[in-house]
């Protein structure tokens, strides 16, 4: 009898360990990592953290939208967007991202302080009009979603040190492609990133810009 009871009671403990082991999950279950720096290692930092002041920020910025309307970092302030990189004749890649694209504007249309941020790799080519009439054709809502133009060197030099997307050429097309969405919170800091062809990954992206805003009403 004595040793039936003494394996029930570590049965007893073996199960209590393990909720225990439960309830103290990684923050990820609950909240968002940053990411810091070019490696995209996710990094779980709380707020009291000494690191916390230095996180990675997206730099300023100034570009044009397919209104014509110049479109400053400051308009993202205290917001949460969506980031990503294409051009409009794309036909590889870039229709699937659209699409995805299109299902975050629609689950956040009536979200003021979420947006979308897409940035024109062939400025050259893809001028106001041109930006303009794309958004025509493929539902982009002005003010939720900005189709941006401006230098080559300076979309490029964001792309690589603020948001961390290495813009590569296709070896087959030589046109440069990135299928990378990156999640920015209200602190202009990165949150998240993600396949932006995968219908899982993009569902994710949905999921989490909840969590953001849950957490800074918290």
């Amino acid at each position: 009898m004595k040793h039936k009871t003494y394996i029930t009671t570590g049965c007893i403990l073996t199960v209590l360990l393990l909720l225990t082991g439960c309830q103290k999950k990684p923050a990820a279950e609950t909240t968002l990592p940053f990411y810091h720096t070019a490696e995209l290692t996710p990094e779980w930092v709380e707020a009291d953290d000494s690191t916390y002041a230095s996180l990675h920020q997206i730099a300023d910025f100034s570009f044009v939208n397919q209104d014509s309307d110049t479109v400053t970092s400051a308009d993202f302030d205290g917001r949460i967007y969506v980031a990503n990189f294409f051009f409009v004749r794309c036909t590889q890649i870039c229709p699937t991202m659209r699409t995805n694209l299109s299902k975050i504007q629609a689950a956040y249309a009536d979200d003021k302080d979420v947006l979308l941020l897409s940035h024109s790799v062939m400025p050259e080519a893809d001028t106001v009009p041109i930006l303009q009439k794309y958004a025509d054709l493929n539902g982009v809502v002005s003010g939720k979603w900005h189709l941006v133009t401006g230098s080559r060197e300076a979309i490029f030099k964001q792309a690589r040190a603020s948001y961390f997307v290495d813009l590569e050429a296709d070896t087959t097309s030589g046109l440069v492609h990135s299928e990378i969405f990156v999640l920015i919170d209200q602190q202009r800091r990165i949150r998240g990133v993600y396949n932006g062809t995968l219908a899982f990954d993009v569902q994710r992206l949905i999921e989490d810009i909840a969590l953001l805003k849950q957490a800074s009403i918290g």
